[in-house]
């Protein structure tokens, strides 16, 4: 049997429009813009991968444009004519020879485990021991910038039994106006629903110390990355200070971040990432060291699509310490798709398609209609 070969790549920048402006510390999306990865080999499988990101270049030094070129130019001929049966060797090689850029060595991994999971006929979640779920918890960000608007919003959502968790994103005004704005929104849902706030960096230490001591007796359950994310000190202070749980996110981007935050007792609660850690791989080392050091985990979102969306979720149903669920709330905030099966929400959870590989298909007609010329 001929060995089976990578043949040929395709990156596409496609542009979705969100259903609301998104609020975030650093930028206000109204568009998402992915890079559509098309990874074809020779034995006909084709695997599909995502790479994104948040606020073009606002949230990490990765960005659309970028991420294509990068793929393009270095990735490419690089991949080209290597067996993509060995996603281990792969990005082995990729790390050797590309530094950084892990949210398009993700999307490539992605790709890989996708047309892995296609030859054998299994979901990529089988290809990491298999799934002890096949639903995740789903929280929903509540961004709209308007009190009341997310109030409304989010009893809507309670009623539709489509969520019973809710993030704020805070950090863009002043810290009296955004706990205010928090704890209205927490008071009105009451106790039984969950409240988190995302702070983005945006807080210094001594900043932290006095908003999460009023955001906590406001009720808030959890507190997301409040400080900058080399500040693994500071996060060690605030998380033994305070009762309520702190979340590293943009401070546990790599395996040795994991290792050194957990030695350190920086965070209560981990976000998985596979953007900003390189992909599926890396976040289940980073799951390992944090179900050894006794800490919870999160499944986080760069408000990816529905094809980054579902490479975390499978991940993430194999976890057994996701006791924060999930964020993947990303197609949900946009206006349309690129693939033919959307993901099913209901009951506060995504459903994992079932299928081999990550259980879709792409609606290329939409490809047409939203890709960037």
């Amino acid at each position: 049997m001929p060995q089976i070969t990578i043949t040929h790549i395709e990156t596409i920048i496609v542009d979705l429009p969100t259903i609301r402006p998104h609020h975030l510390s650093m930028a206000v999306m109204k568009k998402q813009s992915m890079v559509i990865i098309r990874l074809f080999c020779s034995d006909g499988i084709e695997g599909l991968g995502e790479s994104t990101t948040i606020g073009g270049i606002s949230y990490a030094d990765e960005f659309p444009e970028g991420i294509k070129l990068a793929i393009d130019t270095y990735f490419t001929p690089l991949l080209i004519g290597q067996n993509p049966t060995q996603t281990n060797a792969i990005m082995k090689m990729l790390d050797k020879n590309i530094s950084g850029n892990n949210f398009a060595k993700s999307g490539i991994e992605t790709a890989l485990l996708d047309a892995q999971g296609k030859r054998l006929g299994v979901p990529v979640s089988s290809l990491f021991g298999g799934a002890i779920t096949n639903t995740l918890p789903v929280l929903w960000t509540l961004a709209s910038g308007n009190t009341q608007k997310d109030i409304d919003e989010a009893l809507q959502l309670i009623s539709e039994k489509r969520h019973n968790t809710f993030k704020l994103k805070i950090g863009r005004k002043d810290p009296e106006t955004d706990i205010a704005h928090v704890a209205a929104i927490k008071a009105a849902l009451g106790s039984g629903i969950k409240v988190t706030v995302d702070v983005n960096q945006a807080w210094s230490e001594s900043v932290a110390k006095r908003a999460i001591k009023k955001l906590q007796d406001a009720g808030i359950d959890l507190i997301e990355q409040p400080l900058v994310k080399s500040d693994f000190d500071g996060l060690a202070r605030l998380t033994e200070y305070f009762e309520i749980p702190i979340m590293a996110d943009e401070a546990v981007a790599t395996v040795q971040d994991a290792f050194k935050l957990a030695k350190v007792r920086a965070a209560s609660v981990f976000a998985l990432k596979i953007s900003k850690s390189g992909g599926l791989t890396n976040i289940q080392k980073q799951a390992a060291i944090a179900q050894g050091a006794g800490i919870s985990l999160y499944g986080g979102t760069m408000l990816e699509g529905t094809i980054g969306s579902l490479a975390t979720a499978h991940l993430c149903a194999t976890l057994p310490n996701l006791d924060w669920g999930t964020e993947l709330f990303g197609p949900l905030l946009l206006s349309d798709d690129i693939v033919k099966k959307t993901i099913v929400y209901q009951n506060h959870a995504l459903e994992i398609p079932e299928g081999s590989g990550l259980g879709i298909e792409l609606d290329m007609n939409q490809i047409e209609k939203y890709k960037r010329n």
